[in-house]
């Protein structure tokens, strides 16, 4: 287990809230649509986006980033502005805790045939309202589905 998730679940059990980043890959089709991409979660296999423990000495959208790469198998630039946060009980081995997200937009410039989680996850593209309708957790569901791409997208991405 990773310190940073060691250092969270130790905050959990004092009752503290504790926080991930994640990452939404996105799109833009041929004709200007967005698409958006979800992976399944390892044990439920639940549609969810790329996320993870913060990342001692990096910012949380490097961290967003970098999970994007492992779970998903993308690359691309993220946004430096946060899309939104959400909230969710994360399932532990004895118990739940509150987890609070920041989420930040990743940019895919390249899809990786062989990544790191490949064999543990799917992943697919969606239209923003039947990615939402297929994510549980509710916050997250409505993140997704009002999903609005800065326009034109910020030259300073990487």
């Amino acid at each position: 287990m990773a310190a940073t998730k060691k250092k969270a679940v130790r905050k959990a059990k004092k009752g503290e809230r504790i926080r991930q980043v994640a990452a939404i890959p996105f799109r833009l089709t041929a004709r200007g649509a967005i698409e958006v991409m979800l992976v399944t979660s390892r044990t439920t296999r639940r549609f969810i986006v790329p996320k993870g423990w913060p990342m001692k000495g990096k910012s949380g959208r490097k961290a967003a980033t970098i999970e994007a790469q492992e779970e998903a198998g993308v690359l691309g630039k993220t946004l430096k502005q946060p899309a939104g946060t959400y909230s969710y009980w994360k399932r532990l081995a004895n118990r739940f805790v509150r987890v609070d997200v920041i989420v930040y937009l990743l940019e895919v410039s390249e899809e990786l045939a062989d990544w790191q989680e490949a064999k543990r996850r799917q992943r697919a593209w969606l239209a923003p309202a039947d990615a939402a309708m297929l994510i549980d957790e509710p916050d997250l569901s409505t993140l997704v589905k009002t999903l609005k791409i800065p326009q034109p997208l910020p030259v300073d991405q990487a």
